[in-house]
């Protein structure tokens, strides 16, 4: 796999191993925060953030491909609740860590005060475009916070897919996550959208900003609202409503190419463990 271009600052971090990542900040029911910063920015932050931080790091590995499904109904009951910011909010998708083709059924419950909770399943790779196997877990996790979209739209079917490599901190002192994905790109069944050159940082904490929050604030970024699913969708179909990510779209999106989905690629052969248990 290709180093990313702020490796060499990545380099300088110490290491965490993954055990200890998932004792300290498993954090399944936290506040997220997303910021987009370009590429070219991160070697100078990741140098202000050393001494606060320490890299997920697996074999020598510091960054890892993840891929990504997200399932909607046929009339986008998810999607619509994001973009008109109903309280109560849902995403339901499979993530694939292409590494080590390992993969998880997840439900994202979106509620008061920009809480999120994450409910998990282990799911075998070869089912990663379906839920069916995994409907039950997802019909329980949706029952625990009151959300019913099939009367809304019937079944779950795959959306979307994306793709993009992450890096991950601990903030040992604060027990804070912070992820930073790059090379981010997506695919519907017709069309495909990569985001060169911006990294999106997104930080996971109980509720209090964390120090890598108030160095971006201090450079005058602000946190953005992108979310890998709706602005995805909302770049590939401009005939969805997109309000709550047009400012995002308008600034980011806009050098963005699309082009004709390729075919999806092959899950590679497994090669390490990577963060499936606290992302």
């Amino acid at each position: 796999m290709t180093p990313p271009p702020f490796a060499s600052a990545l380099a300088d971090l110490p290491p965490v191993e993954l055990a200890e990542l998932i004792d300290r900040a498993a954090l399944q029911s936290r506040v997220d925060r997303k910021y987009l910063v370009a590429l070219d920015d991160l070697p100078g932050l990741l140098d202000r953030v050393a001494p606060y931080a320490r890299v997920l790091d697996i074999d020598g590995t510091r960054t890892f491909r993840y891929e990504s499904v997200y399932f909607d109904t046929p009339c986008l009951a998810s999607y619509h609740c994001a973009a008109h910011r109903r309280r109560r909010r849902f995403k339901v998708r499979t993530r694939t860590y292409l590494d080590s083709a390992q993969c998880w059924l997840e439900v994202k419950l979106s509620g008061a005060r920009g809480l999120v909770t994450k409910h998990r399943l282990p799911y075998r790779t070869e089912d990663r475009r379906t839920v069916r196997s995994g409907q039950d877990f997802v019909d329980e996790a949706l029952g625990r916070g009151s959300i019913r979209p099939a009367p809304a739209g019937g079944h779950l079917e795959p959306v979307l897919v994306t793709g993009y490599r992450r890096t991950t901190l601990l903030l040992p002192a604060t027990a804070s996550r912070v992820t930073i994905d790059t090379d981010l790109h997506w695919r519907d069944d017709r069309h495909a959208l990569g985001l060169p050159g911006v990294a999106v940082i997104e930080t996971k904490t109980r509720s209090a900003a964390c120090p890598v929050d108030r160095l971006l604030w201090q450079r005058g970024t602000r946190p953005a609202r992108i979310s890998k699913y709706a602005t995805g969708l909302a770049a590939l179909r401009p005939d969805l409503p997109d309000v709550p990510w047009r400012r995002t779209l308008r600034r980011h999106f806009r050098d963005a190419t699309v082009s004709a989905a390729p075919a999806p690629a092959p899950t590679t052969t497994p090669r390490v463990t990577q963060e499936t248990s606290c992302v």
